[in-house]
């Protein structure tokens, strides 16, 4: 079992990859009495065209299978896992994103007993076409519901906005079109190829004893028989530059105008340290020029364009990454210029200082340190992390570390508007002009 230590953080990780190719993660934490263990796959609803285990030619499958299978996962023959865990008493969940599936519970007592539970489950798949079509039902209302929440019509908007072929404009749950086409051999299939453990990483942390709970996850899986672990070969299709759609308007039964201006990012092609540090640096420089300390927020507040829900970030995957910044607004038209007008000025005429840079990477390592007292987002950023081999820990060498230079050189890329695009919702009774 190899131990890191970081000693910055005063955090000890424990690793082992199995011989099955699952790779174990454990971080004790003293002081908690809470343990939390996400099993999680390197797949989510970006995976639509791969090459299946055992085959030859790619196949593309139904949008929302990643999420459908989630779903699906929990039902078993003999009744549903989540009595189980309740039984013990544990707190079940799961989600899948665009990259990623987990599967996780927390729980003070029966660590193991619940681990177990949580190994056996995801790694017993039952399927029938019965119980999938039963399953259409339950989750075209889930996206009927997600189709009448203005901030996620907000959300999806704006990436549909900026993505012509990637699937991540693609909504997580697929639509009740899509998901209509879905089979329990679609599943088995899909299961087959990105479930097998050498896709996957298991990872505990809170109140555990790492030795223990090492010793009871590879006896757990040495008894099960797993085929050889084969390069999951997916095909994503290329992306141009450009935003798709420069704007969109849709009226919807809100109270005030909502506005997301998003930038799409060309530099994504990158994993690991590259990736760490110029997702830090578009985050600093989103910080910097748009956070809440900034000119601009203060100026906008001022003359009421924007509320206590306005926000701005930047955000990457390995093939894609963008920023979004916007509010509810009184004036949709007026906050997308002072927006566009604010990058424009800083991708031309960068005037911060190295002060100003120590102070916003203060703030966001103290973040940081006070985020690691959630066992819940150190247990969900970890994966993210590794799964674009990144190291959650690196996170604040790589902050203390950033020059202004890769900030700035980071952000010039937003000078070019090919790749910024607005996308507004305002209440139905407005006028409708895009």
């Amino acid at each position: 079992m190899n131990k890191t230590h970081f000693e910055q953080l005063e955090e000890t990780l424990y690793h082992e990859e199995l011989s099955n190719g699952l790779n174990v993660y454990i971080l004790p934490k003293k002081g908690f009495s809470k343990t939390y263990v996400t099993f999680t796959t390197k797949y989510g609803s970006i995976d639509r065209e791969f090459i299946p285990l055992g085959k030859k030619d790619p196949v593309i499958v139904p949008d929302g299978i990643a999420h459908f299978l989630e779903h699906k996962m929990f039902e078993k023959e003999e009744g549903d896992v989540f009595q189980k865990f309740s039984e013990n008493g544990a707190s079940a969940n799961a989600f899948t994103s665009f990259t990623r599936t987990s599967y996780l519970f927390s729980s003070t007592d029966n660590i193991l007993e619940n681990t177990k539970t949580l190994l056996d489950f995801v790694q017993e798949p039952y399927f029938t076409e019965q119980t999938v079509e039963k399953e259409k039902g339950i989750i075209g209302q889930e996206i009927t519901m997600y189709d009448d929440q203005p901030d996620w019509r907000l959300y999806f908007g704006t990436i549909e906005n900026m993505y012509k072929e990637h699937p991540v404009k693609i909504d997580i749950a697929g639509t009740i079109e899509s998901i209509s086409h879905i089979t329990a051999e679609h599943l088995y299939e899909c299961y087959n190829t990105f479930y097998h453990p050498s896709n996957m990483v298991l990872f505990v942390v809170g109140a555990v004893d790492p030795k223990e709970m090492m010793e009871f996850v590879k006896d757990n899986q040495a008894k099960k028989d797993f085929k050889a672990p084969e390069e999951i070969v997916r095909f994503y299709p290329e992306e141009q530059t450009q935003v798709d759609k420069k704007e969109r308007t849709l009226k919807m039964d809100v109270q005030k105008s909502k506005l997301l201006y998003g930038v799409k990012s060309s530099n994504v092609n990158i994993t690991g340290e590259e990736m760490l540090n110029y997702e830090l640096a578009m985050q600093v420089a989103v910080e910097l020029i748009f956070g809440r300390t900034s000119a601009f927020f203060q100026d906008v507040y001022e003359k009421g364009l924007i509320d206590e829900s306005y926000s701005a970030d930047f955000s990457m995957e390995e093939g894609y990454g963008f920023a979004m910044i916007g509010s509810d607004t009184a004036n949709v038209d007026e906050l997308s210029q002072s927006i566009k007008e604010t990058i424009n000025k800083f991708a031309t005429n960068w005037t911060f200082e190295e002060k100003d840079l120590k102070q916003i990477t203060r703030k966001k390592i103290g973040h940081f340190l006070r985020a690691l007292n959630s066992i819940e987002y150190i247990a969900n950023q970890f994966t993210r992390y590794k799964f674009n081999d990144m190291n959650l820990f690196d996170v604040v060498p790589a902050l203390e570390n950033l020059k202004m230079e890769q900030v700035k050189t980071a952000f010039e890329a937003f000078k070019d508007e090919n790749t910024h695009t607005v996308f507004k919702i305002i209440p139905s009774k407005e006028t409708n002009n895009g």
